[in-house]
C-alpha cells in the first residue's frame, strides 16, 4: 500500500508541475509562436515587462547528438513587442540574451561555473562534464580506453565487462553482475572523458571478502565511445517526468516514460546517453524521447534522489 501511495503522489506532483507551467504561460505567447524564427524552437516565457515580452528560444538542434547543446554557450531571448495591453505579439526580434533570468536559471547554478573554470585543463575542444556512468560493454575483452577521441587512437587500458562475483551466498552480485563505474569529466564528437574507474562491485561488496584476483580496471583518464555508456537519473532539482530541447530549465519540456511505464524519475535510467555538458546529460528515454536530463548517476544498488 505504501509503494501505491509513493506511486500516486509522483504522478499528482507530475501533474501539478505540469499544470503549473501551462498556467503560468502569459497570453501573448501563443501569438509569438507564428513569429517564431526557422531553426528555433520555443520554451518558456520569462519575462513580460510592460508591453515587451522575452521568450525563451534554442537551436533545433539542441537535441541532436551531432550537435549538442552547450550550457556554457551565449543564448539568444526572443524578444517579443505586444500591445498595449499585453496580450497579442505585434513584432519579434532574435535577440542576446541579457538581464534577470527565473530563479532556477542554469546561469545561477554554481558548480556549472566551477567546470567552466576547469575548461582549461582539458584536451581542445572538450565540453566539461560532471557525473557517474558506468560500462555497458559485455565484450569479454573489456572496453577499450583510448588516448583520444578516436577508434584509431592508442588503447591505454580496458574496463572489465559485468562481473559476476561469487561468495559462496554472501555476495549481493545482481542478475547481470557488476559494471564497473567512473566519473564522466569531459565529451568530445561522441566520446566521454572518463577517470577514476573503480572495480565492478567492489564499492557495495564486503571489502573483506572481495577478491584480489577481480578485474581490475584501467583507473586513469582517458576516451571511451558514448554509445557503450549508461547510467541512472539523479535528482538534478529541475522538473521531473520529461526531459529538456536544451540544457536549460526554460528550454521546451517533453514528458518521457520509465521503462515498465509511468513518468521518468529517479528510478531507472535512459536507454542512451549522447553526450554532456556541465551537469546535463543528452539522453534518450526508454520510450524514445531525446532530449537533456540535469544529473546522472552510477549507483547500483538505489535510486539518486
Amino acid at each position: 500500500m505504501r509503494a501505491l501511495g509513493l506511486i500516486a503522489a509522483t504522478i499528482l506532483c507530475v501533474a501539478t508541475q505540469a499544470a503549473s507551467a501551462d498556467d503560468a504561460e502569459p497570453a501573448w505567447r501563443a501569438s509569438a509562436l507564428a513569429m517564431l524564427p526557422a531553426g528555433y524552437v520555443a520554451g518558456t516565457a520569462y519575462r513580460t515587462e510592460g508591453s515587451t515580452g522575452y521568450l525563451a528560444v534554442y537551436p533545433i538542434s539542441s537535441n541532436d547528438p551531432k550537435s549538442p547543446a552547450s550550457v556554457f554557450a551565449t543564448r539568444q531571448a526572443l524578444v517579443v513587442a505586444l500591445t498595449p495591453d499585453a496580450t497579442r505579439a505585434v513584432s519579434v526580434a532574435l535577440k542576446p540574451r541579457s538581464g534577470p533570468d527565473p530563479d532556477t536559471d542554469d546561469t545561477d547554478f554554481p558548480k556549472h561555473a566551477d567546470l567552466a573554470a576547469k575548461r582549461s585543463t582539458l584536451p581542445d575542444g572538450t565540453e566539461p562534464c560532471d557525473f557517474g556512468a558506468w560500462s555497458v560493454d559485455k565484450d569479454p575483452d573489456g572496453l577499450n580506453v583510448r588516448a583520444e577521441p578516436s577508434i584509431k587512437a592508442r588503447v591505454l587500458g580496458t574496463l572489465p565487462p559485468p562481473y559476476r562475483l561469487k561468495l559462496g551466498g554472501s555476495e549481493n552480485t545482481p542478475d547481470g553482475g557488476w559494471l564497473t563505474e567512473f566519473r564522466i569529466i569531459g565529451f568530445k564528437n561522441g566520446w566521454f572523458l572518463i577517470e577514476g574507474a573503480k572495480p565492478p562491485g567492489k564499492d557495495y561488496e564486503d571489502d573483506k571478502k572481495y577478491p584480489r584476483s577481480a578485474p581490475k580496471p584501467y583507473a586513469g583518464r582517458g576516451w571511451v565511445a558514448s554509445n557503450k555508456v549508461g547510467a541512472s537519473y539523479a535528482n538534478g532539482a529541475t522538473r521531473m517526468g520529461g526531459l529538456f530541447q536544451a540544457p536549460f530549465v526554460d528550454a521546451k519540456w517533453m514528458p518521457a516514460q520509465r521503462e515498465l511505464g509511468g513518468p521518468i524519475d529517479t528510478d531507472g535510467g535512459p536507454k542512451h546517453i549522447f553526450a554532456c555538458s556541465g551537469l546535463w546529460g543528452l539522453v534518450e528515454s526508454q520510450d524514445g524521447v531525446r532530449g537533456w536530463w540535469r544529473g546522472l548517476c552510477s549507483n547500483q544498488v538505489t535510486n539518486c534522489s
